[in-house]
C-alpha cells in the first residue's frame, strides 16, 4: 500500500556550476556571476560572501529564482529603481532558468550611464554570465521507500526496472527495503503493480517530493 500520493511537477532548466562575465561600460566595471542554488538560505549565504569579497564595490545587485516561478527576489542595491535587479531577473527569465542566483557587482568609473544604458549594462552582465554557464535540464523525481518481504524481491526489482527508478539504495534492515527515485507520473503505476502482485503486502511510501536529478 502507499502512504501518500506523488504529485507531478515540470522539469527545470538550470545551471551546473558558477560562471562569471566581466566588462567595462564608460569605465564602470561590471562583474556578473551566476550560481546554482537550491533554496533561499543558500542564496543569502552566497550574497553575504560576495558582499564581503567585493566590500569596496559601489553596488552588488542581484536576482534569484527558484522552481516555483513565483519564488524570486531581486535588489537594485542603491541603483535607480528598475535599472538593476529587475533587469537581472529578466535575463534569468529570458533563458527560463530556475534554482539560480545572479549577482552583478559594479565598480563606478566616474561617468554616469543614464537610466537606459545602466539597465542595459546590468542586463548584459547577467546575460553574459548565463551564456558562460552550462545549462542543463533536471528531471523531477520523488524519493520513495519500498518495504517488502523476501518472497517479493524478484517482483520488486522487476517493476522498479520497468519504471526506470534512479539512485537505488538497498537498505540492510530486518526486512528488505529499497530507497530510490521515481518520476511522479510513474509512482501510482508502481504502487498498483506491487500491490497487485503482493496482495497489498508491499508497502511504498514517499519520503520527499520535488527532487531534481
Amino acid at each position: 500500500m502507499s502512504k501518500s500520493k506523488s504529485k507531478s511537477k515540470k522539469n527545470i532548466e538550470t545551471i551546473t556550476k558558477t560562471s562569471e562575465y566581466q566588462f567595462k561600460e564608460k569605465r564602470s566595471l561590471f562583474i556578473g556571476q551566476a550560481f546554482p542554488v537550491q533554496h533561499r538560505k543558500e542564496a543569502e549565504l552566497i550574497l553575504t560572501e560576495i558582499r564581503k569579497r567585493y566590500y569596496d564595490a559601489t553596488h552588488n545587485c542581484y536576482a534569484y529564482r527558484f522552481i516555483d516561478e513565483e519564488e524570486y527576489k531581486y535588489s537594485d542595491d542603491g541603483e535607480p529603481n528598475g535599472t538593476a535587479g529587475i533587469r537581472i531577473l529578466n535575463a534569468i527569465k529570458h533563458f527560463n532558468l530556475s534554482n539560480i542566483l545572479i549577482i552583478s557587482t559594479r565598480y563606478y568609473g566616474g561617468t554616469k550611464l543614464g537610466v537606459g544604458p545602466l539597465g542595459k549594462a546590468y542586463y548584459n552582465s547577467a546575460f553574459g554570465a548565463i551564456e558562460k554557464a552550462t545549462i542543463v535540464t533536471k528531471v523531477n523525481y520523488s524519493k520513495i521507500l519500498i518495504n517488502f518481504g523476501y518472497d517479493f524481491i524478484s517482483d520488486v526489482h522487476h517493476f522498479i526496472s520497468t519504471y526506470k527508478v534512479q539512485s537505488i539504495n538497498n537498505l540492510f534492515t530486518q526486512n528488505p527495503q529499497i530507497e530510490c527515485l521515481i518520476k511522479p507520473e510513474y509512482f501510482q503505476k508502481l504502487v498498483d503493480e506491487l500491490t497487485l502482485v503482493s496482495s497489498g503486502k508491499i508497502e511504498i511510501k514517499i519520503l520527499e517530493d520535488d527532487i531534481y536529478f
